[in-house]
């Protein structure tokens, strides 16, 4: 139904990076549409100047050099990139960060997430803050049993007084030089944030301009992404405020009187005086989520949506399923893969690249005549899908030219010949079918994470509509949706303007939360109804307080819901679960929790207690806006405006134009077409439909396409797909995994790996999870073939963990399936998990004992053992083999045997649906193509490493060697002979130290693990990790070496210890970088699991880092201090032989652990040992420092404890992160 006219103007406006739009309602009810440059020196804020171009339209005369008269304005939503470009760029207020004493260095410490494992410089952004204050306070958490001296019983111990008389001295100090921003995080201010507060009236007192409470910005219990969060709140709120200020001084009384309103990050509108950094970051893309979840959701029949917002500078995943009241997934999702215009260019080994490199908006792409690089806007361009004489004038370096299809040409012509003398011996490739290749790549490039995503939470993307906005989404949305099975794509008539347009149709949201530590039961349901109540009052009254009458306002409860002992929350509303008599007035939240923990993850816990973590209330004040006009039919033909040639697969073919505004509801468009509005381009595909909905936006409906003829011959753009193809198969099945099974160490440790084998159990893609499972996967399925041969038959399910069977340590059991297809006899692929399970027996809890001395000590051990036979689930069978060892004196049977087999049904399943999306490939391409391309790409992991091998032999020879030693003096000694010509290696680890007594041996699968990683660390191309790998390799291990022990050996702590050794020396040999050492600056490390203890201590050990022109990262200090009668088990190295430098650098700290007694000595324990520990007993972990690089006193020597340079690219954090990347991220 279309609004009521207004009176005045309406105004909602999306301030983005490069183009600033605005969509307006004017009086009467006409709609303005307007996009404009968002930097321009003609004009100083773009929102401004697009309101001052809008009423002057309608003649309101206003001079650019007066203030402008808002009487006639009814209100302004806005969204605006200001925090994004701060943050971005580095821009944002000087900022101190405030922490519980013990812990300066946890944020920077952080998670120890490494994005990118191969990259040999793990990429670190630079900190928000630039000063650290330590205060002495801290509060504990009571635990039944807990024997410390003064505990009292209650839920919070007070165990260290807030010193404000210290604190004071501290801030004045900060504030003396000048940092007039701060950031407060006390570790336990969730739950009790009164230190917070007295520190925040503190700050304030003392003339600190802005102050963010890590309580009030968002109570969540993780402390490292609520300090994130709370910095970024303290480093972009001022910014914001200065923003705010200047847009106010361009109107007349600062826009007294005029309802202002900004978009959150979560998609609802807050007054602009609410409006923070925290809650701003993503305050644009809220607003085309919001935008296409009203109009898209609405519209399908409850069909759910999957978004896709591919604009001047980005590309971006979204997925919602919109109930007109709230998002039910949200900004959860997060983004996708970030394409700011990607560039495009053939690797050095034969593979298209696309991304993940920017033009960005200066220089651009090619034909924006800047001279900027080949992108995907060139081969759009370049294949007749944009058309220069329908874009503005804005071009080149006076900004007054159009595209230049020439210069794009050019560029797409060079890329051709690179790809011509990067494939000998195949026929050229035309500049069309270069570009046609690039679109193809970028398309599944942008598949790919959708996919993922979408099988993160459960659902199948070919179920969902897509909803294209942005610019650039209507050039490939067919293609995309194709790719992923969907049948409809929607695009707004509003979709180059939609983040602007969602602004108008959002509701202004309140939220309140605050922390709950109470199970979900009975007894709790009395507390949860009052704080529930509490809080929707609270929501009620600041919505009221903005003029919302009370039929105007909804209010929803959430809980925070997880099973006990596990960390995956949910935060879940009972909408559609109304209360029953057991359950909380505001709705069974127990049942929503069930059914949401079903659908993400595949099955319940019955057994299990619930727990409430927090309890948030959102309110919403309902604006009724809707800016809706139904077309009426014309009863002509749609007028074709032009007719160009476009390519596409079959080749060029003749293209009709049309004009959106021409268009009406009763047109129907086949494709191909291209149908262009003032602010985007779609492209209508062969065997693709276009028609016009009554309001006026676009649908289509999505054949399947003429199927292209892939032969078995080699073809680079082909090569890129199915490299893209085969890590995906790998990566969903990692989704499964985690999916559905039940334990801490797979679900949200993300200790596991899964990969996909060719039919001669060769490593074809292995999504890159754990480093060590890498290569030994590979042993596995090659034993397992050798060993069952003609016994491997479909419905079988194999499970194996011996060494001697390609195993890596017992915990790590490996699930294989083979997978066969009809008509041949023997499997024609292999898929594979494998996943570190917590416990499967042996002396001591865990299966990772430090003073094992044999195999049979560590558990459970199988070698061929089938899981699954003839489909069935043999569960007696591997019951029994689990709880074997307790037969064995000194050892027990696994101590969690139903998580065992939870986990391995989760592998399973895993493996299945790696089987089904085999099966899918080779329904679509044939068998014999999918295995011709399985043997490309592993020829092409073979030409990058020969390439990589030469280059090594042209620069430093043709033979090099390294050594390094266990603390128990073992050495492991490698010489390397290349041949430069053949590009080829043989790896002698000829000389090695003798199996050990002990378990610090590494199984064959381990060392092989070892280099298969350093290769492809060294490469330094993205290319797919698999056999070709070490096609150009020979590796020599000694039999009854340390690396190749007896089949008895104990090895778990091969796996952990000796893998790293090895990597150690291998890098040695080759010179890339230093021991225990990857990238320069201070180390990273990890924190603590919810036992009884209290970490008292956890910072850099500041100095440990070895000496040189780049230091090496320093180790980290953790002290834990026991509260009940325990058993610590230590497992480490680097306690007696130093981490080594390289070209001069000098040697990192040795590592050191400490147990200081309570009334008694301190222990130097060594690097191996158990030891019982009693309350009040301290165990200090000092873990070794890297060794330094280059000769000290070099020029660019960094200085101790200094931070390390900024990375190149933007590194996501903060709580929204965070929460994403424990749920979805793999």
């Amino acid at each position: 139904m279309a609004a009521p006219v207004p009176a005045g103007f309406q105004f909602a406006i999306d301030r983005g990076g490069t183009f600033t739009d605005v969509f307006a309602r004017c009086p009467g009810g006409r709609v303005r549409v307007l996009k404009l440059l968002s930097e321009d020196p003609s004009y100083g804020d773009a929102p401004t100047e697009g309101i001052r171009r809008v009423l002057q339209e309608l003649g309101v005369a206003v001079p650019r050099e007066l203030p402008l008269d808002a009487s006639r304005i009814e209100w302004i939503r806005m969204g605006t990139t200001v925090a994004t470009n701060a943050l971005l760029q580095r821009r944002g207020e000087r900022v101190a960060l405030l922490l519980t004493r013990g812990f300066r260095d946890l944020l920077h410490i952080g998670t120890q997430a490494r994005p990118r494992i191969f990259d040999l410089e793990a990429a670190m952004p630079a900190a928000l803050y630039e000063e650290v204050i330590e205060v002495d306070e801290r509060l504990i958490p009571q635990q039944p049993g807990c024997r410390l001296p003064g505990c009292t019983g209650d839920t919070l111990l007070l165990w260290r007084p807030l010193d404000l008389t210290a604190l004071r001295r501290e801030l004045e100090r900060v504030l003396a030089r000048g940092i007039r921003s701060l950031a407060v995080l006390l570790l336990h201010s969730y739950a009790w944030p009164g230190h917070e507060e007295q520190v925040g009236a503190l700050a304030r007192e003392l003339g600190f301009q802005h102050v963010s409470l890590s309580s009030a910005v968002t109570a969540m219990a993780r402390a490292v992404p609520r300090g994130h969060t709370a910095c970024a709140d303290a480093y972009l709120t001022p910014c914001i405020r200065r923003y705010l200020d200047g847009f106010c001084a361009g109107f007349a009384e600062r826009l007294r009187g005029v309802p202002v309103l900004f978009m959150r990050s979560d998609g609802g509108l807050t007054p602009m005086e609410h409006f923070s950094g925290a809650r701003a970051v993503l305050s644009g893309p809220a607003g085309g989520v919001v935008g296409y979840a009203v109009t898209t959701y609405r519209q399908q029949d409850g069909q759910p949506v999957i978004g896709f917002d591919m604009g001047g500078e980005i590309a971006m995943g979204w997925g919602c399923k919109w109930d007109g009241f709230g998002m039910g997934m949200g900004l959860g999702w997060g983004w996708g893969r970030p394409l700011p215009h990607p560039t495009v260019s053939p690797s050095r080994s034969g593979l298209f690249v696309v991304g993940p490199e920017s033009a960005g908006a200066h220089p651009g792409p090619a034909c924006y005549r800047k001279g900027g690089p080949p992108t995907v806007t060139d081969a759009n361009l370049c294949l007749g899908r944009l058309l220069p004489e329908f874009f503005p004038r804005i071009f080149g370096p006076g900004e007054d030219q159009p595209l230049c299809r020439d210069a794009a040409l050019r560029a797409l012509r060079g890329l051709a010949e690179r790809v011509g003398a990067g494939t000998p011996g195949q026929p050229p490739m035309s500049v069309e079918e270069v570009a046609m290749g690039f679109i193809r790549v970028a398309n599944e490039a942008m598949c790919r994470p959708i996919r993922a995503l979408t099988q993160a939470r459960g659902h199948d993307t070919s179920r969902h509509v897509l909803a294209c906005f942005g610019g650039a989404g209507g050039q490939h949305a067919c293609a995309i949706a194709r790719a992923l099975g969907m049948k409809k794509v929607f695009i707004h008539k509003y979709s180059g303007v939609l983040s602007a347009y969602g602004m108008a149709l959002a509701d202004v949201v309140h939220e309140a939360q605050v922390p709950c530590a109470l199970r979900y039961e009975p007894a709790a349901f009395a507390q949860l109804d009052e704080r529930i109540a509490a809080l929707e009052q609270e929501c009620r009254q600041a919505l009221a307080a903005q003029g919302f009458s009370s039929d105007q306002i909804r209010t929803e409860a959430f809980l925070h819901l997880r099973y006990e002992r596990t960390d995956c929350a949910l935060m879940c509303s009972a909408k559609g679960h109304p209360p029953t008599p057991s359950s909380c007035r505001a709705g069974d939240f127990a049942a929503a929790f069930a059914s949401r923990y079903r659908t993400e993850f595949g099955f319940t816990i019955p057994d299990r207690a619930v727990v409430v973590d927090d309890v948030r209330v959102r309110g919403t004040g309902s604006t009724g806006i809707s800016c809706e006009s139904p077309l009426a039919p014309s009863g002509e033909p749609p007028r074709v405006e032009t007719v160009t040639r476009c390519y596409f697969e079959e080749g060029y073919l003749e293209t009709p134009v049309f004009l959106l505004e021409q268009l009406s509801c009763d047109h129907s468009i086949p494709g191909p077409a291209i149908i262009i509005d003032k602010n985007s381009t779609i492209l209508v595909e062969p065997g693709c439909t276009a028609s016009l909905t009554e309001l006026g936006d676009v649908c289509i409906a999505v054949g399947s396409g003429r199927p292209s003829a892939v032969g078995t011959q080699l073809d680079p753009v082909q090569l890129s797909i199915f490299s893209h193809r085969f890590m995906s198969i790998a990566e969903q099945m990692g989704r499964i995994l985690q999916r559905t099974a039940i334990s801490t160490n797979i679900k949200e440790r993300l200790d596991f790996s899964c990969a996909l084998f060719g039919p001669d159990g060769g490593l074809v893609s292995n999504a890159p999870h754990i480093p060590v499972h890498l290569g030994a996967m590979q042993e596995t399925v090659q034993f397992q073939i050798r060993r069952l041969g003609d016994d491997l038959r479909e419905g079988d399910v194999l499970l194996s963990n011996h060494p001697c069977a390609g195993g890596s340590h017992l915990p790590d059991l490996t699930v294989i399936t083979p997978v066969f297809w009809p008509g041949v006899p023997k499997p024609v692929f292999f898929v594979a998990s494998r996943g570190h399970h917590a416990d499967i027996g042996g002396i001591t809890p865990g299966s990772m004992p430090p003073h094992s001395k044999a195999l049979h000590e560590e558990g459970a051990v199988f070698v061929s053992f089938k899981l699954v036979k003839d489909g069935v689930f043999q569960e007696e069978a591997v019951t029994e083999a689990l709880m074997a060892p307790g037969r064995v004196a000194g050892c027990s049977g696994t101590r969690n045997l139903q998580d065992n087999l939870s986990d391995l049904r989760a592998q399973v399943a895993a493996n299945q649906k790696g089987i089904q999306l085999v099966a899918e490939l080779i329904g679509l391409y044939g068998l014999g193509v999918v295995q011709a391309y399985m043997g490309h790409i592993q020829a092409n992991a073979e030409l990058a490493v020969r390439e990589m091998l030469r280059g090594f032999a042209a620069r430093w020879g043709a033979a090099v060697e390294a050594e390094d030693r266990m603390d128990d003096g073992s050495p492991i000694r490698l010489r390397v002979q290349v041949d430069p010509q053949e590009g080829s290696a043989v790896f002698d680890f000829s000389g090695s130290g003798h199996e050990v007594y002990g378990n610090c041996n590494a199984p064959r699968a381990i060392t092989l693990s070892a280099l298969i990683y350093c290769l492809r660390c060294m490469v330094g191309q993205d290319i797919p990790l698999n056999q070709g790998c070490l096609a150009p390799v020979r590796v020599i291990i000694p039999k009854g070496s340390i690396l190749d022990p007896s089949p008895e050996a104990a090895v778990v702590g091969g796996n952990v210890l000796t893998s790293q050794r090895v990597v150690d020396v291998i890098f040695k040999a080759f010179g890339v970088c230093a021991a225990s050492q990857v990238g320069q600056g201070p180390g990273r490390g990890g924190g603590h699991t919810g036992y009884p203890v209290v970490l008292q201590r956890f910072e850099l050990r500041r100095g440990s880092g070895g000496a040189g022109r780049y230091r090496g990262g320093d180790g980290v200090c953790r002290e834990l201090l026991f509260r009940q009668d325990m058993v610590l088990s230590v497992l480490s190295e680097r306690r007696a032989i130093q981490p080594y430098g390289l070209q001069g650098g000098s040697p990192g700290a040795l590592g050191l652990n400490l147990l200081l007694r309570r009334d008694g000595p301190t222990i130097n324990l060594g690097a191996k040992t158990s030891v019982p520990v009693q309350p009040g007993d301290v165990f200090c972990l000092q873990t070794p420092g890297g060794g330094g690089f280059g000769p000290p006193g070099d020029a660019g020597e960094a200085e101790d404890g200094a931070e390390p340079a900024a990375p190149r690219s933007f590194v996501e954090r903060g709580s929204l992160f965070e929460y994403r990347r424990a749920q979805e991220a793999v």
